[in-house]
């Protein structure tokens, strides 16, 4: 079989061309190959270098552990009639600082602390007395004592430091958070009283201690204040 000259070059093209196309997929092989061996070379590095990065922060931000002491010294009991019948929640924001004359920038210590707490009020029953309570024409008459604050404390979950500075040259005040959470109940406390908490506490527990009493069978009872 004869050939013409343009048969002859188009057979000469395709053979060059599944040539270069066996080249292309023996390199194309070869660098899979290459790529797949540094990936296996690599990747024990990478652990390593994760692993590695993990306990380094484990070391600098260690988690804290605590060891209560087994033994308990109970100092006091002493029973309670506390009629608790009013609750507080309120927040509020305390700078604490020490050193912020002149050198400040070197030795001060400022903070700002957001307190979450709690003031609970009501009345202590356990402090009426026989001459507190008589009944005239039918009626009873009670003189309930002056209400009270019962707790004033920190939610321990909720509040936080927000910010911190400390002069160049100090550690800070170690004491200065604790002075700043003592405020912080003082302050809780007297924003409850100044709000009116201990009226509505007296309010409150007339009002529980008059339906209990309607349902004791007293259908007349008058309250006294505690100046009568």
């Amino acid at each position: 079989m004869k050939y013409d000259n343009n048969t002859k070059v188009w057979v000469l093209i395709l053979g060059v061309l599944a040539i270069l196309g066996i080249s292309a997929l023996a390199v194309t092989l070869i660098i899979y190959q290459a790529v797949n061996q540094a990936r296996q070379t690599i990747q024990p590095v990478t652990d390593m270098t994760s692993n590695l990065s993990t306990q380094v922060a484990q070391f600098l931000n260690p988690t804290p552990t605590v060891l209560p002491d087994p033994v308990s010294i109970v100092h006091q009991v002493r029973s309670l009639a506390r009629l608790e019948t009013i609750q507080y929640s309120i927040e509020k924001v305390i700078t604490a600082e020490t050193g912020q004359e002149n050198l400040a920038i070197l030795f001060g210590d400022k903070l700002i602390f957001v307190a979450h707490g709690t003031v609970i009020g009501g009345v202590d029953l356990a402090k009426i007395g026989t001459k507190d309570i008589w009944r005239e024409d039918g009626v009873l008459y009670i003189r309930l004592p002056q209400p009270e604050i019962f707790i004033a404390a920190l939610d321990n979950d909720k509040s936080y430091i927000y910010d911190r500075d400390t002069g160049l040259l100090t550690h800070g005040d170690i004491n200065l958070e604790t002075t700043a959470r003592q405020a912080a109940e003082h302050e809780i406390e007297k924003a409850a009283v100044e709000d009116g908490i201990l009226e509505q506490a007296r309010l409150n527990a007339e009002n529980y201690l008059y339906r209990l009493l309607r349902e004791l069978g007293y259908n007349d009872v008058i309250f006294v204040s505690p100046e009568e």
